[in-house]
């Protein structure tokens, strides 16, 4: 079959949260775009992976971007739009749907989907953003430090197009462009030698990285909706990780400040006001509430009658996977057939933790299992009731010309500081250093962390002329991955490299250039301020 040949400015691999956020900032700064992504949902983890949104505490007065703030109103104006709310739902300015506590907004994924294509179908209608999907990368040409080509396949045909690109950016979950660019990178947990952070190991762990959970959407209605049991059910059954507190499969799970054991409860379909419910993470370590935790639709905020349970998203430890890693990475040893292995057996592990909620979860009552808990595969888009994608918390990560560690974010370390004031900035976010179980055996890593900054240099592959990270997969650490990693801020990572894509194209500057003019970087800068990014922090303190 003979590959087809497209052109164009701004070429973006992978539609998560920074693809889109991306691809939204090249055609607004006047570049055409192709965006490439699969069969999965655009928007990343918080559609096709199914996470509600992870937010600080602040985002509904500051903190996040101006176009961050579109997808956010544009989700609570679809609820307004098309959804029965209650009178004293409707009425509030701050519209939770799910009333979740994990952020001030948790919704049904598809509705994500929905604004993220509204908010780009002007651009595919006047022809200056083609989005190809579903197609997957094959493989990339570079010549020196440049970029020069993207082969992708069709998964529907098989067929193969090339496309050439001034600028190529890796937006996909694992940064699986970097190896194929011949981008220099770093995998799992650096050392304490190399990044001075004192959480770090002594010596470098490469093949160490943050377990993934398979997520799924579940209510609770009359009759027996359990599950075939999974074949590795009697394996997960007995897992008695060495980095938790007892049986993966129980209630009880570490804390992740601490590491004793934190006990959770599962009080299903609670009464009440949905928007009683606050925001917790500045006050407690997690989810112990794990109904209400990460709950998407809370039946209360509707009229009576419109849900017959609320619908909650299992995004639990009881379904971190991290026995093996789930991408190849052959500087790892780790082929396509392990990677599919692995993936295969974290979703057996939320299947089987499914079958365990439904069977043999000890119950208040003193019974065991709620067999009226039942998967949702229409919440989710897919047949078997699981998100479409794993969610992944950690990528593979670009050598930078700066990279963000511990030591420029930690409370501990910074104090009064505040984190590292970076001259460069292009957008801030904030979240603690959270780090979950990983598959080098370390338990959970929690630090707490100041309002951060987003530098410019940390968007910079050290050699690599026309390649820029747009998500997880900038200049960070293990560590620092931790609180880089979330919504807002891979929206704003990816919003920052699709307008600088962009600047390049139409002023002919590379983006080092950018970085290495005090000037440039000044006019960079008034760029992103005047789409509304925000560059610096008022006077918050971190949690």
């Amino acid at each position: 079959m003979t590959a087809t040949t497209m052109r164009t400015e701004v070429l973006i691999v992978g539609g998560g949260l920074g693809g889109v956020a991306a691809a939204l900032a090249a055609v607004e700064g006047g570049a055409s775009v192709v965006l490439v992504e699969g069969d999965r949902w655009l928007g990343g983890q918080l559609t096709a992976q199914a996470v509600p949104s992870d937010e600080h505490m602040w985002s509904e007065q500051f903190g996040i971007t101006a176009s961050y703030r579109r997808l956010r109103d544009g989700i609570r104006r679809y609820y307004r739009d098309h959804y029965p709310l209650t009178a004293a739902a409707r009425s509030q300015p701050w519209l939770n749907p799910g009333g979740g506590f994990v952020s001030p907004l948790c919704h049904e994924p598809r509705v994500g989907v929905d604004v993220i294509e509204a908010m780009l179908a002007p651009w595919r209608a006047s022809g200056r953003l083609t989005i190809l999907q579903p197609h997957r990368l094959l493989s990339a040409e570079a010549d020196a430090d440049f970029v020069r080509a993207v082969t992708i396949v069709s998964e529907a045909t098989g067929g193969e197009v090339v496309i050439e690109a001034a600028y190529v950016l890796d937006a996909t979950e694992t940064g699986e462009l970097l190896p194929a660019a011949g981008v220099e990178y770093v995998t799992g947990f650096e050392s304490t030698k190399d990044s001075g952070e004192p959480s770090a190991p002594d010596e470098a762990q490469p093949a160490n990285f943050q377990g993934v959970s398979w997520c799924f959407a579940m209510d609770h209605v009359d009759g027996n909706h359990t599950i075939d049991r999974p074949a590795t059910y009697d394996h997960w059954r007995a897992a008695r990780p060495a980095n938790w507190t007892g049986p993966l499969f129980s209630l009880t799970a570490p804390d992740p400040r601490t590491g004793n054991p934190a006990a959770g409860w599962l009080d299903i379909n609670p009464d009440g006001d949905p928007h009683d419910v606050a925001m917790a993470l500045d006050r407690e370590p997690g989810g112990l509430d794990l109904w209400r935790f990460r709950r998407i639709a809370a039946r209360n905020n509707f009229e009576p009658g419109y849900y017959a349970s609320d619908i909650t998203l299992v995004n639990w430890p009881q379904i971190d996977y991290f026995e093996g890693l789930t991408f190849a990475e052959e500087s790892l040893g780790v082929s396509e057939e392990e990677a599919a292995r692995n993936r295969e057996a974290a979703r057996q592990l939320s299947l089987s933790a499914l079958y365990w909620l439904q069977t043999e979860v000890p119950r208040p009552d003193g019974d065991t299992g709620y067999p009226g808990l039942r998967l949702r595969p229409d919440i989710m888009g897919t047949t078997d009731g699981l998100a479409q994608d794993l969610y992944v918390r950690e990528s593979r990560r670009i050598k930078a010309v700066r990279t963000v560690t511990e030591n420029d974010v930690s409370l501990a370390i910074r104090g009064d500081r505040g984190a590292t004031q970076f001259a460069d900035s292009v957008g801030i976010g904030m979240y603690r250093i959270d780090l979950h179980p990983s598959t080098g055996g370390d338990p959970y890593i929690d630090v707490a962390s100041a309002p951060f900054q987003i530098p410019l240099a940390a968007l910079l592959p050290q050699r690599v002329r026309n390649v820029l990270p747009a998500a997880k997969n900038i200049g960070t650490t293990h560590i620092t991955n931790g609180c880089y990693r979330l919504h807002p801020i891979e929206w704003n990572i990816g919003e920052a490299a699709g307008a600088l894509a962009a600047m390049s194209v139409r002023t002919g500057v590379t983006p080092h250039q950018v970085s290495d003019s005090h000037d440039l970087t000044a006019d960079f800068q008034r760029l992103l301020t005047a789409r509304g990014v925000e560059l610096s922090w008022p006077d918050v303190v971190g949690y």
